[in-house]
């Protein structure tokens, strides 16, 4: 039997993006077809807690996420939480058109011996069929994702701790592409058409989705973040980790930082960005991508978007997921608006409550 990666359409549920420096849980609502900032959480992560972006303690972990806990209202105890792509494998396979989702189930469990590098009792599996293949119509391109089931269960096991109900566990990825549409209003009218490439820039991990016409058609995950650029800092002006990442923030460095650790980084940040596109392009076999969102704690570094428009030649904003939105009134506005770009795989899982995605 195929152990549920991913569920289908879910309650209320608190999106909660556990990363290596901090965990992010976002909280929607929705009325017709305006979404609402019920709650939103930002906690530091128990240093050594995540490595690699897995689980080495999740009583820490749980500990953390009980202080998430008592920011969100009691009410809502679901929480979709996510693996991280480099411990899933996500293929599109093709199956016969006409098989029922219990057949596809049999057919799959046959392929994915096959498909899948680890043995399936170590595994969970999912699936969801996506469209017909434009090939071949008598076939139906089917999603297949896999991801370690120590991975699912550790972040099962600290949602517990934490005092939520681990209802979903998506792919970071995914996540980011799902709170595409929350953006789109930044980029011109014909974004919704275009190639869209989302590139979130996390402590350790930078994610990128490439999204066309609502569909994710490329996902990569690279080990690049802003924990470089604060170890810069750290090594070259003598501060403790917890100085230099208050630095960081404040932005209290001498003058010269810009050549010394700031142009550095940018150029590093750029070498990465473009790598990851040409990847894309080059598997992909499409000319160019049109429109660049970039997300993260690191997409808060002053000139960010300008750099990678200049250089890259690819219009580009940063991620503002709560622009259109109403915001409870317990929340502070232009907090929001200046946190907004952290919490893109927050919010995508967050969207879980609302669309049963294919993933």
């Amino acid at each position: 039997m195929i152990k549920p990666l991913f569920t289908k359409q879910s309650p209320m549920m608190v999106g909660i993006d556990i990363g290596s420096h901090s965990v992010k849980a976002v909280l929607l609502s929705k009325q017709q077809e305006q979404f609402h900032l019920e709650a939103f959480a930002i906690e530091p992560m128990a240093k050594g807690a995540i490595s690699e972006r897995e689980i080495q303690d999740i009583e820490a972990v749980g500990n953390v996420l009980n202080k998430i806990r008592k920011k969100i209202p009691r009410a809502v105890k679901f929480a979709a939480a996510a693996v991280s792509g480099s411990t899933v494998i996500s293929k599109v396979i093709f199956m016969d058109v006409a098989l029922t989702d219990a057949e596809l189930e049999s057919q799959i469990e046959v392929e994915a011996d096959s498909l899948i590098p680890y043995p399936l009792n170590e595994v969970s599996l999912d699936f969801e069929k996506l469209d017909i293949n434009e090939s071949d119509p008598s076939k139906v391109n089917v999603l297949l994702s896999a991801a370690r089931t120590e991975s699912v269960e550790s972040r099962v096991a600290a949602l517990e701790l934490g005092g939520f109900t681990g209802k979903v566990i998506d792919v970071e990825s995914y996540a980011l592409s799902r709170s595409a549409e929350l953006c789109m209003a930044q980029l011109p009218d014909d974004a919704k058409q275009k190639v869209v490439a989302m590139v979130d820039i996390g402590a350790t991990m930078t994610l990128l989705s490439i999204i066309e016409k609502g569909k994710t058609l490329y996902t990569r995950d690279q080990v690049f973040g802003g924990e470089q650029y604060t170890r810069s800092i750290l090594s070259y002006y003598n501060k403790s980790y917890e100085e230099a990442e208050l630095a960081k923030v404040s932005g209290d460095l001498p003058p010269n930082y810009t050549f010394e650790v700031l142009a550095p980084f940018q150029t590093m940040l750029l070498q990465q960005v473009r790598r990851g596109v040409q990847m894309y392009l080059t598997t992909s076999g499409k000319e160019s991508v049109d429109y660049l969102i970039i997300s993260g704690g690191t997409a808060l570094l002053e000139g960010i978007d300008k750099l990678l428009t200049d250089e890259l030649g690819i219009h580009t904003v940063i991620a503002k997921p709560f622009a259109g939105m109403t915001i409870s009134s317990a929340l502070d506005p232009e907090l929001m608006a200046s946190q907004g770009a952290q919490m893109m795989v927050a919010t995508g899982l967050a969207l879980r409550s609302f669309s049963p995605w294919h993933i």
